[in-house]
């Protein structure tokens, strides 16, 4: 969990703009290309294991091509000479810590946005970054991390004509589409685990419910250091003119705009929730303090006259009426009864105890 709001550069200082430095998960991994090339009438469906694989594109088809996980340097610079992508933006695709924005070229939009995981045995947000450029006829996808968070776009082009129907621009809001729709997911996941931390606040209040609390605090930020730049950049798709992006398309992003939206207020009104909860377990442990406190104080009050009392016949006097007589010690002891009870009958009656 350390270091997972701020990461370490993988860039050395002074760099050359567009220099390659991998940063991501699995630089160990091979390289795995997805291809679905599709029109209104059919769809292909391939595995490449290099792009010098890639069949020419179709003037009348749709192309995706998506490359499940980041294996290193040598694929996306592969990238870059087939589709003459600018160094800069394949310095952004290997560098896994940057904010959701987009970025316009003069022939394609270039997109950063973060995919989110709750994992509930470490109560953990993990983000993956995803990287999108879009094309006249052709959407490419890079994911951090291999995984199955596209597969409901993939079967849904693969089910029926009506997807197939629209051009490259609604294929990569069905993309942005799908991870919004897994935010929700994830503040649902979050939200069960926040309501079962107010139960646990409820009945017992330890140290180990207030490191839960802090976690999901932090975990908070990183959900919110995520959204609210996605909200920018979806604003900035509806706000500026590209002709890559049809007008009809924009009438769907905007129901995603929508939807994070939506995401953002939920997400604050968890934040709200854990900092009621954070000073409800600071009133818990204050109110405790305050019943020993007072539980203490009550006690010193009745044995302080008692005490005196004590202490009087402690002292070592020699003319002492009362130790020469025979009912002096059963009736200090009867005085003594009487004066703590009496205190006790008191606190009661004022409801201090």
């Amino acid at each position: 969990m350390a270091g997972k709001l701020v990461r370490k550069k993988g860039k050395k200082a002074g760099s050359a703009p567009g220099t390659l430095v991998f940063s991501g998960a699995s630089p160990d991994a091979e390289a795995h290309w997805q291809l679905l090339q599709y029109n209104l009438d059919s769809i292909e469906q391939l595995n490449l294991s290099s792009l010098q694989q890639l069949p020419p594109a179709k003037p009348d088809s749709v192309r995706w091509l998506n490359l499940c996980g980041l294996p290193g340097i040598a694929p996306i610079e592969q990238l870059g000479q087939v589709f003459s992508l600018h160094p800069l933006v394949l310095e952004d695709m290997l560098n896994t810590d940057h904010r959701p924005k987009v970025e316009a070229h003069p022939d394609y939009l270039f997109v950063v946005f973060k995919m989110l995981r709750f994992h509930p045995d470490s109560r953990e947000i993990r983000a993956e970054q995803i990287s999108l450029v879009l094309m006249e006829q052709t959407v490419i996808s890079l994911q951090e991390t291999p995984g199955n968070d596209f597969d409901g776009v993939v079967q849904r082009l693969l089910a029926g004509r009506r997807l197939r129907g629209f051009g490259a621009d609604y294929l990569a809001y069905a993309l942005l589409d799908a991870v919004v729709d897994h935010y929700f997911i994830l503040l649902e996941q979050c939200g069960d685990h926040i309501e079962q931390l107010e139960n646990e606040l409820m009945t017992a209040p330890t140290t180990a419910v207030l490191a839960k609390i802090h976690h999901f605090k932090r975990e908070m930020l990183l959900l919110r250091k995520v959204v609210w730049p996605l909200r920018e950049l979806l604003s900035s798709l509806l706000r500026d003119e590209n002709p890559l992006i049809k007008p009809e398309t924009r009438i769907f992003l905007r129901d995603v705009y929508d939807h994070c939206v939506h995401i953002i207020d939920t997400m604050e009104t968890l934040r709200d929730v854990l900092s009621g909860l954070l000073d409800l377990y600071l009133t818990s442990v204050s109110n405790r303090t305050n019943e020993v406190m007072k539980v203490l104080t009550m006690m010193a009050s009745i044995f302080i006259p008692l005490t005196f009392i004590a202490g009087i016949y402690g002292m070592n006097f020699e003319v002492m009426p009362e130790l020469g007589w025979q009912y002096g010690y059963a009736l200090i002891l009867g005085l003594m009864a009487c004066i703590g009870g009496g205190l006790l009958w008191y606190f009661r009656r004022r409801g201090w105890w």
